[in-house]
């Protein structure tokens, strides 16, 4: 897998996932499509228009990987379910961004706590022993058990949902140097995660993986079927060959994307979706040619000063 995209991401700084550096090089007119973070207000004032700062390239990044494990990580086929695609994305940039020498940790989230933290370090030890921690463990606590009394469907714990507002909390206090930060989830989740996400692209250069599958969106039209809600565990009957439950379904889902994508550009960063159904190298890829369209927005013409 690394081979191909050794190929797509060249140069070992000029990757998707490295830092917007913290020395600044040159200042210049406002473009639509830069970061509105780096608007100079002090310039912007003397000048009468916006004008916005340009920051010299980290050569040494620290990247914080934070990866979200909870029960809606494991919707999808059962030889590719979303929770095996985050550890292969997790597992792929860990070492993409090992080879210029970069730092990388992991915060490992689940049952709605961090679970495990993996100490920012370097090198191909690093990058097996995140890989080890995505590892399925025997000794990790099993999930709440529910069991069946009659027909009464009783939790052993109550089930909330997840909540992503306590593992990006919790990484503001982990990452307290800037850093890139790649969040890797469904987004499946309680109101309340767009503050913490917010604080944290205030500090760090902040990257939105979502992953996804097709059946999120449109069912097989299989007749009736009993459906249940991993993060709940509520169960409800579908006819999943009636079109108007199947237009629904796919209506909720769009306004769902919708509202996603609006919320984590107002946090002031991106957000991109890799689905259980492709393949991992041209869908980083992807990521790496938007990301470094968005840099070439923010690079001064040659030949041009402000």
């Amino acid at each position: 897998m690394l081979r191909p995209l050794d190929g797509r991401l060249q140069g070992d700084y000029r990757t998707v996932f490295r830092g917007a550096g913290i020395d600044m090089a040159d200042i210049r007119e406002y473009l639509p499509g830069d970061d509105t973070r780096h608007i100079d207000w002090n310039v912007t004032a003397r000048m009468g228009e916006p004008y916005v700062r340009r920051y010299t390239e980290d050569r040494e990044v620290t990247a914080w990987l934070l990866l979200d494990r909870t029960a809606s990580m494991g919707f999808g086929p059962t030889d590719r379910m979303k929770a095996l695609v985050l550890a292969e994305i997790a597992g792929t940039l860990a070492q993409i961004l090992a080879r210029g020498g970069n730092r990388i940790g992991a915060v490992l989230f689940d049952h709605n706590q961090v679970q495990r933290v993996v100490p920012a370090g370097a090198g191909r030890v690093q990058v097996l022993r995140i890989v080890h921690e995505l590892l399925p463990r025997p000794a990790e606590p099993e999930r709440p058990r529910k069991r069946r009394l009659g027909r009464r469907r009783i939790s052993e714990t109550p089930a909330t949902g997840t909540d992503l507002a306590v593992l990006l909390a919790a990484a503001t206090g982990i990452a307290r140097r800037r850093s890139t930060v790649v969040v890797v989830s469904d987004f499946i989740s309680r109101p309340g995660w767009e503050r913490p996400l917010a604080l944290l692209a205030q500090r760090h250069d902040v990257v939105a993986i979502r992953v996804t599958d097709p059946r999120e969106y449109e069912l097989p039209a299989v007749g009736g079927l009993y459906v249940e809600d991993a993060e709940t565990g509520e169960q409800i009957f579908v006819d999943t060959a009636d079109p108007v439950f199947r237009r629904r379904l796919a209506e909720a889902a769009e306004q769902r994307d919708a509202e996603l994508a609006a919320t984590v550009r107002r946090a002031g960063t991106e957000l991109f979706d890799v689905s259980t159904d492709e393949d991992l190298v041209p869908a980083l890829a992807r990521i790496s040619e938007l990301r470094k369209a968005r840099a070439g927005r923010n690079a001064v013409p040659a030949g041009r000063t402000s």
